[in-house]
């Protein structure tokens, strides 16, 4: 599938237009593997909730945020028992493809010929 808007999380993702291998899935947050993986290990973990980015995040988001930096320690926790080391990371400004919050989970040197998420 080409997406070309900005917000495949919203857009897509949410409404389950495509096929996702889940790893975790609650009220507020979901977390599922990169359906176009950067590395080996890449997983996704988004609120459900539209927030632009992680500098948009208020007051008011901090139980989400919680919630999220729990999944996160899941995923990475289970990413690293499984393959030896993970990275977390989040992507701002014009290094953001998507404008909603979301974070890589992800463990392995980059695939070869793919462009940054």
């Amino acid at each position: 599938m080409e997406y070309t808007g900005n917000d495949l999380y919203c857009d897509v993702i949410m409404k389950g237009e495509i096929p996702l291998k889940k790893e975790f899935e609650s009220e507020n947050v979901l977390a599922y593997h990169h359906t176009r993986p950067y590395c080996p290990v890449h997983i996704v973990v988004v609120p459900k909730k539209h927030i632009a980015s992680f500098t948009a995040l208020t007051k008011d988001d901090e139980p989400l945020l919680l919630e999220i930096v729990e999944v996160l320690k899941i995923m990475a926790s289970k990413v690293e028992k499984e393959h030896g080391a993970a990275r977390i990371l989040t992507n701002l400004g014009t290094y953001q493809d998507n404008k909603h919050l979301h974070f890589h989970v992800v463990s392995g040197d980059p695939l070869p010929n793919r462009a940054s998420h």
